[in-house]
């Protein structure tokens, strides 16, 4: 996975609570088995006709809003518990989801998959929404090591939780397996220090 310290940019909003996963990808498209062409189809149904044209309405299809950070409405990611979700999101490029709240299993998919769910207050995220609103080029800066994100357009900040573990993976751009591989040196050794006794 790649390391995330910090980031500052633009967002793309998309202010509607109770986003599930069969709207962040929908269910014809969990055939594959690998993470490959996801981006494409995130939202698939709200971002593209029947014909495959996109749907001028949708933010996704809006030139006017870009970026790594999705500002969604409350209760994202709810619904079954497919990972491909995560795999959608970031495929698509996002690095950072900002939400009043998150369903625990998409939460744990996405720091799974190098996407960073930042929980903050209904209020604070009202104001992002403002602010991007008034004008689409305002920024976001989310630092991971801190534990703080910064509405750029009016400085204002808050800290938001996270699992310290997956704080270190995200850090140093490991998944599970990486970071139990890193480890393997310690896990030998102590291997060697117990004594089998049959």
């Amino acid at each position: 996975m790649e390391k995330f310290k910090k980031t500052t940019s633009t967002v793309v909003p998309l202010p509607i609570e109770n986003v599930d996963t069969d709207q962040i990808i929908p269910a014809r498209f969990l055939k594959a088995t690998n993470k490959e062409g996801f981006g494409d189809n995130l939202f698939a149904d709200w971002r593209y006709n029947k014909d495959g044209s996109p749907k001028a309405d949708f933010v996704l299809n809006n030139p006017t809003y870009s970026g790594s950070i999705l500002v969604a409405g409350k209760n994202f990611g709810s619904g079954s518990s497919r990972e491909h979700a995560a795999w959608a999101i970031q495929g698509y490029g996002f690095k950072v989801v900002v939400s009043s709240f998150f369903a625990d299993i998409f939460k744990n998919n996405a720091l799974n998959n190098g996407v960073l769910p930042v929980v903050v207050s209904p209020e604070f995220l009202s104001e992002i929404f403002e602010a991007t609103n008034k004008d689409s080029k305002s920024t976001v800066t989310v630092d991971l090591e801190a534990q703080t994100i910064t509405n750029n357009s009016n400085g204002k900040s808050e800290n938001f939780e996270i699992n310290a573990y997956k704080k270190e993976c995200l850090l140093k751009g490991l998944d599970d397996i990486d970071y139990l591989l890193s480890k393997k040196g310690l896990i030998e050794k102590y291997e060697a220090s117990r004594t089998i006794v049959y």
